[in-house]
C-alpha cells in the first residue's frame, strides 16, 4: 500500500532565525520564531480556508516581541478565535488581532500544556505539579484542580476526564475530577514518552518504535498498534493516516489494521509536525512545509489500480455526503474489481462477499459459472446499472479511468493440472452455495409476496367480475388485462436452479433435497435433465414428489427398486432402493389420490404384501376400492389382501367383502375338487390349504351369502362345509345328519351340539340340540321325515334341492334306509316350533324300522352329555325291543353318572316307571 497521500509543498521560507512553533487560523499561517516575534503567512489570493497549491505564501504582518521568551508551543482555538502559547508562561491572544486576553501566571515554569477546545479546559504541567484550568467567559482561566504527580511531565492529552500522562518512562492515567491515577506500561528504552490524541478520544501511546493504541482509561486495543520503520519523535493523526517524524524522513501510515505504510516524505530536519483541519504543518528550522492531503478520489484510483481495494474502500467512506452518488459508484465499482481479484486468484468465499456488497444481481455473479445450465428469464441484470453508476464515476472524477469494468473472464486454465482445475471448480461451487444460500431468502420472500399481491388481486377481480350484473355496463366494453411483472419469481427461479445444480456437484445431496422439501422455485426441466445426467435418483425423486409428479417418481422408484435387485447392482445401492420406500412414498397420498396408489401399489403388494396392506389400513384406503382394483388387474392378490385385512383388521371386514373372500376360496376349492375327482382320489376328507381356510373362514365368520354359496356346491361331495353353512341357518337337524350320516364324524356332531349349546346357553330351547342329534343317532328314519316334512315342502321353489323317495330301503349298510340327500335349500329358515325346537318326536310313537340305530353313539351322548339333555325325552326314543339287559346296562352307565347328583333319585323313578312299562 504505497500511494501519494499527501503532496508536500513548500509554503514559507526563509524565516529570520529559528522557528519555535507554527499554527493556522482562517487558512493563514501563525510561524513564532526565536526572536519572539510571530508572523502572519497568507496564501497569494483572498483564503477561503484551503490550503493553496499554486505558490508561496506571502508575509502579510509581523508582531515583534510578541513574547518575552520564545514559546515552545503554540495551539489555535478556531472556534473560539484564540492564540494559545507557552513561553514563559501559558498566554491567551484574540485572533486576528493578537490582543492578550488572559496570562495564567501560576503557569509559569510550565514546560507542557494541552487544550480541551470544546469545554474550554487547560491542563499544563510545572515541575511536579498538573493543574486544570477553566476559561471563564472567554477572558480568563480559572483554577479547578491541582494534583501532585511522581515527576515532571513530558507529554500530556485530554482523554475524556482523564488526562493521560507521559512521566520519566511511564504512562499515567489521572481523572481530573478526583485524582486517581493509573499506571498503564511503560514507554520503552529508548523514546521518551509520547501521548497522541485520536478523534474518537482514544489515545496512541509511543513504545519505542511502536505506536500502541488504549482507550481513555489506557486499556490496550486489540490489534491496535502502528510499527514505525524508527523511533519517532511527534506523531499526528490525520485521518485517515497517522503522521510521524523521524529522524530522515516524515512517515505515512494507515490508521487501519494493519496500518502499511502509505507513503514517506523525505523531508531532513522537520522540527515539528502540526496537525489542521484540512493538512499537516512540518516545520524546518527557517521553513514550513505544507503536507497537502490528495484528493480522496485520486487516491481511491491508485489504490484500485494497485490493488489495495480494502484501503480504497476505506477512502471511499470519507468522500463528502453530497457526493452519494459518485460515493456508491465507486464503491461498487472496487467491490466488483475486488471480488475479481479474489476470485481469479481462489478466496472464491471472499470474492462473494464483495460482489454482495457490489448490490449486483446474483445473474453477475453466475456468469462466473459457466457450467451452470440456468433458465430463460427476461431479468435485467444489476451490473448493466453499474455500467451506469461507472460512467458517472468518470464524468464526476479526473483520474477515473482505471474504475474500468473489469472483464468477467476467469483464469485461462490450460496451463493448470486437471487436479488443480477440478478443486478449484469444486471451492468454487462451495463458495457459490453458500453466497445463494445467504440471498436466497430474500428473493423467496420477494417472490412469495408477489404471489400473494397477485392473488388478492385476483380475488378482487372475481369480486368486481360478481357485482358487475348489478352494475350499468356500456356495450362492446372489456376489461383490460393488467400485466403483472414476475422480476420476482425469476430470479426465485435462476435462483434455486442454480443452488441445486452447485449442491449435486459439491456432493450436498441432503441438502439439494431440503431444498426441494420446502418452498422453491427450481426449473422442472432443467433440474430433471441434471439430476437424470448425474444419476443423483434420491434427489430426483424428491424433485418430482415436490411438483406433485407421483406418477413419475413411482415409476422411477419401481425400476431403481428393480435394479436394485440385480447382480449388477452394489450393496449400497441395494440398500438404497427397497420396496419399503415405495410404500413409504405412497403413504401420504392414501387420502389424495387412492386410485395412483392403487395403480402403483401392484408390485410391492407382490413382494410385501403385509406391509402393503397394513398401508391401505392405516391410512384407511377404501376396501371396496382396493378389492375391485385387485380383482380386476390381479386377482391372484385379491385373496391375499383380504386374508391380511382379516387377520389385521380389530372389527373385521364388511360381509361383502367376507362373501369375496369365501367365493374365492370355494372357486378354488371347486377346481381342485374337480382335478381329483377326474383322477378318481376325491373323498370328503380330503384336505388342501385352501379348503382348510375355507371351513375356518365359515365357521368363524358369518358375513357372506349361505344362499349363493350352496348353490355353487356339489350335491356329492363338500358335506363338512354344507353342514356348517347350515349350522348358519340355524338348519341343525340338517347339519347334523351330514355330520353322522355323510360324513361318518360323530365327534364332530358332538361337538357341533357343544358349540350351538354353548352360544345359546341363555336360550332354554338350545338345550335340545342333543336331543335332535339322539334322533339321528336312535330314530333315522323319523329325523328323515322330519327333514321332508318341515324343509322340502319349502325347496321347491329352490332349483338346487331334488326330493327324495323316503319309501326306497338301503339294501346295505347299517342304516335301514337312506337319509334324505339335501341339496339347496339356501334360504329356508326354521321357527322355534321346527324341527330344531327339540320337541319329543318318540312320546307314544313306534320306533321305525328302518335299519340298525346307532345305540353305543346315544349312549355315550348320553353318558357325556347328561346334564344337557331332557332325561324322560331321551328315554323314551330307546327302542322297545332292545334287551333288557342292554338296558339295565344303559341305566347301569347312566346311574353311576346321575348318582352323584341331586336329580339321582328321579331319574331313578323314571328308569323303574319305564321299565314296568316295557
Amino acid at each position: 500500500m504505497v500511494h501519494s497521500a499527501y503532496d508536500a509543498v513548500e509554503l514559507v521560507s526563509g524565516v529570520p532565525g529559528r522557528i519555535e512553533a507554527v499554527a493556522s487560523h482562517a487558512g493563514k499561517l501563525l510561524v513564532a520564531a526565536s526572536d519572539c516575534s510571530l508572523r502572519i503567512y497568507s496564501p497569494p489570493a483572498p483564503a477561503d480556508g484551503e490550503i493553496r497549491r499554486d505558490g508561496p505564501y506571502a508575509l502579510e504582518r509581523q508582531e515583534q516581541r510578541l513574547w518575552r521568551r520564545a514559546p515552545s508551543a503554540m495551539e489555535a482555538s478556531a472556534s473560539r478565535g484564540l492564540l494559545l502559547s507557552l513561553s514563559e508562561w501559558v498566554a491567551l491572544h484574540r485572533l486576528p488581532g493578537l490582543e492578550t486576553v488572559a496570562v495564567v501566571s501560576k503557569t509559569k515554569g510550565a514546560n507542557v500544556f494541552a487544550w480541551d477546545d470544546r469545554r474550554g479546559l487547560l491542563a499544563a504541567g510545572r515541575q511536579k505539579r498538573l493543574t486544570v484550568f477553566r476559561l471563564d467567559s472567554g477572558r480568563e482561566f480559572v483554577e479547578v484542580k491541582e494534583f501532585s504527580v511522581p515527576d515532571i511531565v513530558k507529554s500530556m492529552a485530554w482523554c475524556g476526564d482523564n488526562i493521560c500522562l507521559g512521566i520519566r518512562r511511564d504512562y499515567m492515567i489521572i481523572n481530573s475530577v478526583t485524582g486517581a491515577l493509573t499506571e498503564v506500561f511503560s514507554s520503552g528504552r529508548i523514546a521518551p514518552p509520547l501521548v497522541v490524541p485520536l478523534p474518537t478520544g482514544e489515545l496512541l501511546l509511543g513504545k519505542d518504535n511502536i505506536g500502541v493504541f488504549v482507550d481513555q482509561n489506557g486499556k490496550l486495543i486489540q490489534d491496535g498498534r502502528i510499527i514505525w520503520s524508527d523511533t519517532p519523535a511527534s506523531v499526528v493523526i490525520h485521518k485517515p493516516y497517522a503522521v510521524a517524524r523521524l529522524p530522515r524522513h516524515v512517515e505515512i501510515r494507515s490508521l487501519r489494521a494493519p496500518s502499511a505504510l502509505v507513503q514517506t516524505v523525505v523531508l531532513r530536519d522537520v522540527q515539528k509536525l502540526v496537525q489542521t483541519d484540512n493538512y499537516i504543518l512540518a516545520s524546518l528550522s527557517n521553513s514550513v512545509y505544507g503536507l497537502l492531503p490528495v484528493p480522496i478520489g485520486a487516491q481511491i484510483v491508485q489504490l484500485t489500480a494497485s490493488g489495495e481495494f480494502e484501503d480504497a474502500l476505506a477512502l471511499c467512506k470519507l468522500l463528502p455526503p453530497e457526493d452519494s452518488n459518485l460515493r456508491a459508484a465507486k464503491e461498487s465499482s472496487i467491490h466488483m474489481r475486488y471480488g475479481h481479484f479474489l476470485f481469479d486468484n481462489g478466496s472464491y468465499e471472499e470474492a462473494t462477499e464483495q460482489f454482495s456488497d457490489a448490490h449486483v444481481d446474483i445473474t453477475y455473479v453466475l456468469s462466473l459459472y459457466p457450467y451452470l445450465v440456468l433458465p430463460q428469464t427476461h431479468i435485467i441484470g444489476e451490473h448493466d446499472k453499474l455500467q451506469d453508476l461507472q460512467e458517472l464515476a468518470r464524468e464526476s472524477s479526473d483520474a477515473t479511468d482505471e474504475m474500468e469494468a473489469y472483464s468477467l473472464q476467469l483464469h485461462d486454465s490450460d496451463d493448470k493440472s486437471p487436479l488443480e482445475n477440478k478443486k478449484m471448480s469444486h471451492n468454487a461451487l462451495i463458495a457459490l452455495v453458500k453466497y445463494l444460500q445467504k440471498k436466497r431468502n430474500g428473493i423467496i420472500d420477494r417472490a412469495t409476496s408477489e404471489v400473494t399481491e397477485e392473488v388478492v388481486s385476483g380475488a378482487v377481480h372475481h369480486s368486481l367480475n360478481l357485482s358487475e350484473p348489478y352494475k350499468a355496463k356500456k356495450p362492446n366494453k372489456k376489461r383490460p388485462q393488467t400485466h403483472r411483472s414476475s422480476v420476482a419469481r425469476e430470479m426465485a427461479n435462476v435462483l434455486d436452479t442454480s443452488l441445486l445444480q452447485a449442491l449435486i456437484l459439491t456432493r450436498q445431496s441432503p441438502g439439494a433435497i431440503e431444498l426441494l422439501k420446502g418452498l422453491n422455485y427450481c426449473d422442472l426441466k432443467i433440474c430433471e435433465e441434471f439430476l437424470k445426467e448425474k444419476s443423483d435418483y434420491m434427489v430426483l425423486l424428491e424433485l418430482y414428489r415436490s411438483n406433485d409428479m407421483h406418477r413419475e417418481a413411482l415409476q422411477l422408484l419401481n425400476r431403481l427398486v428393480e435394479e436394485s435387485k440385480s447382480a449388477m447392482a452394489n450393496a449400497d445401492f441395494s440398500k438404497k432402493f427397497n420396496p419399503q420406500m415405495i410404500i413409504e412414498y405412497l403413504r401420504p397420498l392414501c387420502r389424495s389420490d387412492p386410485m395412483l396408489v392403487l395403480e402403483s401399489s401392484l408390485y410391492v403388494l407382490e413382494r410385501n404384501p403385509s406391509d402393503t396392506i397394513e398401508l391401505f389400513l392405516s391410512e384407511n384406503v377404501p376396501a371396496d376400492l382396493v378389492n375391485s382394483y385387485l380383482k380386476q388387474h390381479a386377482p391372484n392378490l385379491q385373496s391375499t389382501y383380504l386374508e391380511l385385512m382379516l387377520s389385521m383388521s380389530e372389527t373385521g371386514i364388511n360381509p361383502n367383502l367376507q362373501n369375496e373372500l369365501v367365493q374365492l376360496y370355494l372357486s378354488e376349492v371347486l377346481d381342485w375338487y374337480k382335478i381329483l375327482k377326474d383322477e378318481g382320489n376325491w373323498t370328503d376328507k380330503t384336505y388342501s390349504p385352501t379348503r382348510n381356510k375355507l371351513i375356518s373362514t365359515l365357521e368363524s365368520n358369518s358375513g357372506y351369502n349361505t344362499d349363493t354359496l350352496l348353490k355353487r356346491l356339489p350335491q356329492d361331495a363338500l358335506f363338512e362345509e354344507r353342514a356348517i353353512m347350515y349350522g348358519k341357518m340355524n338348519q341343525h337337524l340338517r347339519a347334523l345328519s351330514l355330520f353322522v350320516h355323510k360324513l361318518h364324524m360323530p365327534e364332530r356332531a358332538v361337538g357341533y351340539c357343544d358349540r350351538v349349546y354353548e352360544e345359546g346357553a341363555q336360550q332354554p330351547s338350545k338345550s335340545n340340540i342333543y336331543f335332535n342329534l339322539l334322533q339321528i343317532y336312535l330314530n333315522p328314519k323319523k329325523a328323515e321325515k322330519e327333514i321332508e316334512q318341515k324343509i322340502i315342502p319349502m325347496a321347491s321353489q329352490y332349483p338346487g334341492i331334488q326330493r327324495v323317495n323316503s319309501t326306497n330301503k338301503l339294501r346295505g349298510g347299517r342304516m335301514g334306509r337312506k337319509v334324505v340327500e339335501i341339496e339347496g335349500a339356501e334360504d329356508t329358515r326354521f321357527s322355534p316350533s321346527g324341527p330344531d325346537s327339540g320337541r319329543s318326536d318318540g312320546d307314544g310313537d313306534d320306533v321305525s324300522d328302518g335299519g340298525p340305530i346307532m345305540l353305543n353313539e346315544a349312549l355315550e351322548l348320553l353318558s357325556q352329555r347328561w346334564d344337557r339333555i331332557n332325561g324322560a325325552q331321551a328315554l323314551r326314543l330307546l327302542p322297545r325291543d332292545t334287551k333288557l339287559q342292554v338296558n339295565i346296562y344303559m341305566f347301569e352307565r347312566i346311574w353311576c353318572h346321575f348318582s352323584n347328583h341331586y336329580c339321582g333319585t328321579l331319574v331313578n323313578i323314571g328308569a323303574i316307571i319305564w321299565l314296568s312299562k316295557t
